[in-house]
């Protein structure tokens, strides 16, 4: 998962959590400021109440006044409010007015109020006045108000979190464009792009220059490792030549007999494979170096037509059938000598590692509108565990074979500089099948 998606869902839980204590601590604010609204409402029923209070109200609201149990109640058509007015026998230390919600019953009907009891004393009588209020549209309001205001958080939540993914994906551009144009397209030192990224945060220039400072330190070590490859080789194939020379000179020579020619036949044979595999490390090492221009238009078709005119002996001492299905006339943008190396390797694993009187079949067309070369053999096929490693150098698929194990590192060299792709597919016993998958025109070199 990207950074910017797990920064995005961070804030979102946070808000999240936050969302989720406020809707729980909600009831309780909103309880606690309509109570508040309530009790205040009513104490100024109750002052209004008092200050017109006299004996010949109490004697409207009290129709017995010897019976202390027997009270008249007022109450809205509603039933959203009430007042009772009882006898009640102040006690000492006794609190003047409380609050409480209980449920009463009024005309069959029983609802939940908010009440005000309040104890006074009149004319040397005591008495205890309660008014009430209805919390049912309370009630009712309340859960319309955290049914809205849950819509107004799901709807923040929605909106932080869309802001905070663009916003997110606007600090971290710089961050991508640093891993697009100065990381993953980047194959050689030299071809690093130095140009400062633009960037607001200070992090990211930090970065940016840090890279850029060691890509010019890689550099520079890819500078002398050149300088080393093409002196060693130099250093190598000197002394090579000169051994050579030597034990050709030495062949000249009349008096030696049979035993010391073979001998020097072999070292003559050992030095010229020697010979061969400096040339070939000398290729890759150029080849991955970028010493090569890639700007010749290349014919497959007519690289395919003159190998197979080279390979024709080869192919009748072993009676191998090559059977050319080429029929597209695709021209590609690349080095036409090393295409022509990585193509003779492939078509020179097919013979040397198929059946006598076997098949060689090559194909072309197009795949997802990317061109493609497949080489298929008859031979002895790979297990699983010879792909993974066929491309690795010094590395032969059966030790009766000739050869030093660097072609097919040649030409994964070869096609990783043209951007070219390799599929092998291979079965033990039913032969094997390399398939060059070239780029899009505008990936060419």
């Amino acid at each position: 998962m990207k950074i910017k998606h797990q920064l995005a869902i961070f804030n979102a839980l946070t808000r999240l959590l936050v969302i989720l204590i406020l809707w729980l601590m909600l009831p309780i604010l909103v309880e606690n400021v309509v109570y508040h609204h309530i009790n205040n409402s009513l104490l100024e029923k109750k002052e209004k109440f008092i200050k017109h209070l006299n004996r010949e109200e109490i004697n409207d609201f009290i129709e017995s006044p010897d019976d202390s149990t027997e009270t008249f109640s007022e109450f809205s058509m509603l039933h959203n409010e009430f007042l009772v007015l009882s006898r009640a026998p102040l006690k000492p230390r006794q609190k003047f007015y409380t609050f409480s919600n209980d449920f009463r019953k009024i005309e069959g009907e029983e609802n939940e109020y908010r009440i005000l009891q309040y104890y006074f004393a009149y004319e040397g009588e005591g008495y205890k006045l309660e008014i009430g209020s209805s919390l049912s549209e309370v009630n009712d309001l309340t859960f319309v108000i955290r049914f809205f205001i849950l819509i107004v958080f799901v709807v923040i939540l929605l909106v932080t979190f869309l802001a905070d993914t663009f916003y997110i994906e606007y600090l971290l551009k710089p961050f991508y464009k640093i891993i697009d144009t100065k990381i993953r397209r980047v194959n050689e030192p030299e071809a690093f792009d130095h140009t400062p990224i633009k960037a607001k945060s200070r992090d990211f220039r930090e970065l940016d220059l840090v890279l850029n400072q060691m890509m010019d330190r890689i550099a520079e070590l890819f500078k002398k490792e050149k300088q080393f490859i093409s002196n060693v080789s130099h250093e190598l194939l000197t002394p090579i030549a000169l051994l050579k020379n030597k034990f050709e000179n030495l062949l000249q020579n009349e008096s030696l007999d049979d035993n010391a020619v073979d001998k020097i036949a072999g070292s003559l044979k050992t030095l010229d494979m020697l010979k061969k595999i400096i040339n070939n490390l000398l290729l890759i090492s150029r080849i991955e170096n970028n010493q090569y221009e890639a700007n010749e238009s290349i014919n497959f078709h007519e690289i395919i037509n003159d190998l197979q005119l080279d390979f024709q002996d080869r192919l009748e001492d072993r009676e191998i059938q090559f059977v050319n299905h080429m029929n597209q006339d695709y021209t590609f943008t690349g080095n036409k000598t090393l295409i022509h190396i990585l193509i003779y390797n492939l078509v020179t694993n097919a013979i040397k590692y198929n059946r006598p009187k076997g098949n060689i079949s090559i194909e072309d067309g197009f795949e997802n509108g990317r061109y493609f070369i497949s080489i298929a053999d008859s031979g002895l096929g790979m297990s699983e565990a010879h792909l993974e490693k066929i491309f690795n150098r010094f590395a032969r698929i059966s030790s009766d074979q000739d050869g030093q194990g660097l072609g097919l590192a040649i030409a994964e060299s070869i096609a990783s500089f043209h951007h070219i792709e390799i599929k092998v597919v291979s079965k033990i016993n039913e032969g094997t099948t390399f398939t060059l998958l070239l780029p899009e025109a505008s990936k060419h070199n």
